[in-house]
This record gives structure tokens, C-alpha cells and sequence, in this order.
């Protein structure tokens, strides 16, 4: 196995702009790649945002914002990507755009390099299948914020080596993460279980049974939670949720994981949360 010193990291929204901030904060050099400059040089305005929220707050040195910064590379052209060791994939939910972004990935990055994604539902075996490295594919998901939240599930796909798992979970704590091993089937373990909560919340809403308001504050106020499964659900996106929940359906096979109509009708309505201003609150 490569060492691994330079970071491919492909999509720059939420979830890649956090991956990207985490690594070039620990000293990996970055080559932050999407489709559209627009969507790069946002991510790199909210890095930066976020890198100098973490100095005001003590939690990095002042003097390590802008080396942070210099490590990362911008680029919308995924060839660049060839001098990487280890990419993370941090694209759309939907199987579609991610196999064509794994089949890329695998004939560009080097023989040794791992290919791996922050999924947070899809199936690492089928990706894998995709490629001619499937031993060194794996799934590697970070939690929302990535610089702030400490756990990563790691996802061996049924052909994940041993020695790609170990890599990816050095790697891990070397990033001051704590690793969670888990083996491939839909949702995984986060949301598999945190998807039917969501959904089951909004069933409430719908059934009338409570506001989204009441709903959260049974389980911030009972359950300890520190938010609630709808809050939470305007946070993550609800196309998201509802993206997570197909996959859960349609690979479990149970209509207990169904997506509730309610949250179908707010995705069609644009309201897909805190990122479009309204879901179940207002932003």
C-alpha cells in the first residue's frame, strides 16, 4: 500500500467541503475536484470560513489557516486526479452519478491508490464490481459536520482486503477520527436506524398526530436527543433522507422503510431544508 500523501476528494458540496477541510488541515495535500468552478470556489469560501471559525475558537492555531488553505488544489478536470493515492468520492445519493465516477476514477488514479466513498446507504459490493481494483474499494463515511463530528463508519464491501480496511482505518485516526468497522448491506448501520426515526417523525406530522415542533421537543426533552429527528432531517436535506430511504426500500425489500408521502411532497415542493431555506422549519 502507497503512502498516502495527496487526497483526491470529487464533489464539493457540504459533505466534500468538510472532507477536504479535514484532510488539508491535517497535512495532506488536496486536489478538491467538481464539475463547475462555481460550485469549487464556494467550497473554498466555506472552508476558509470554517477553517478561521476553528483558530477564533482556539481549536487551531491562527498561523495554520492559510497552509491549510494552500494544500488544497482546485480543478474540474478529474485527470489532474492521477497523483493521488487515495480518493474519496463525496458526490450526489443516486447510484447512477456514483458508478460513473468510480469507473472514471479507477482507470485515472494509480494501480495502488484505494478508491473510496462517503456513501451513506449504498452498496460498496456494486460499486466495487464496477472496478478493476474491487480489493481496494471501500466505503468511508464521515458525519456531518466533518471537521467537528468524531466517528467514521467504515464499510467493507464483500471484496474489501484486509489491507485496504487497515489503511483506511489508520488513516481515520490519524485525522483524530474514531473508526466504526461495518459490513456492507443498505443504510449500513447509521441510517438504517435513523432513517425510519425520520421517517416515522414525519408520518406523525402528516397523521396530525403533532407539529414538527412537538416532535422534537419529545425527544430533545425525553430522549436526550440534541435535536430532534426533524430538525435533524432539515439539516442532512430531505431529498437526502428520501434518497436514503429508496435505497433502504428498495434493498431490504420492507415497506416499513417506504419514504412518507409528506416528505416526497416537500422534495417535489423544493423544500428540502436549512440548505433551501424551508422543511419543517423555516431558514
Amino acid at each position: 500500500m502507497p503512502t498516502i500523501q495527496t487526497i483526491a476528494v470529487i464533489g464539493a458540496g457540504t459533505m466534500g467541503s468538510g472532507i477536504a477541510h479535514l484532510f488539508a488541515r491535517s497535512g495532506f495535500n488536496v486536489l478538491l475536484c467538481d464539475v463547475q468552478q462555481s460550485f469549487l470556489d464556494q467550497s473554498l469560501t466555506r472552508i476558509r470560513t470554517n477553517l478561521g471559525r476553528e483558530a477564533a475558537k482556539g481549536k487551531l492555531p491562527s498561523d495554520q489557516v492559510e497552509p491549510s488553505i494552500a494544500r488544497i488544489t482546485l480543478t474540474t478536470d478529474r485527470n489532474t486526479l492521477a497523483s493521488a493515492q487515495f480518493a474519496v468520492e463525496a458526490a450526489s445519493e443516486r447510484f447512477d452519478i456514483k458508478s460513473e465516477i468510480f469507473r472514471s476514477l479507477d482507470t485515472i488514479l494509480p494501480h495502488g491508490a484505494i478508491l473510496a466513498t462517503n456513501t451513506s446507504s449504498i452498496s460498496i459490493t456494486k460499486l466495487a464490481a464496477l472496478t478493476n481494483r474491487p480489493a481496494q474499494v471501500i466505503g468511508m463515511h464521515f458525519f456531518n459536520p466533518v471537521p467537528v463530528m468524531t466517528l467514521v463508519e467504515i464499510i467493507r464491501g464483500l471484496q474489501t482486503d484486509q489491507a485496504t480496511y487497515d489503511a483506511v482505518r489508520d488513516l481515520s485516526i490519524e485525522l483524530g477520527k474514531t473508526p466504526v468497522e461495518v459490513n456492507d448491506s443498505p443504510g449500513f448501520v447509521s441510517n438504517r436506524v435513523l432513517m425510519p426515526l425520520i421517517n416515522e417523525a414525519a408520518f406523525t406530522v402528516m397523521e396530525g398526530v403533532a407539529t414538527a415542533e412537538a416532535v422534537d421537543q419529545v425527544f430533545q426533552l425525553g430522549m436526550a436527543h440534541p435535536m430532534g429527528p426533524l430538525t435533524l432531517a432539515d439539516f442532512i436535506g430531505l431529498d437526502v433522507c428520501v434518497d436514503i430511504l429508496r435505497v433502504l426500500h428498495e434493498g431490504l425489500g420492507d415497506p416499513k422503510y417506504r419514504p412518507c408521502p409528506l416528505l416526497i411532497r416537500m422534495v417535489d415542493a423544493g423544500w428540502l431544508g436549512r440548505k433551501s431555506g424551508r422543511g419543517f422549519y423555516s431558514y
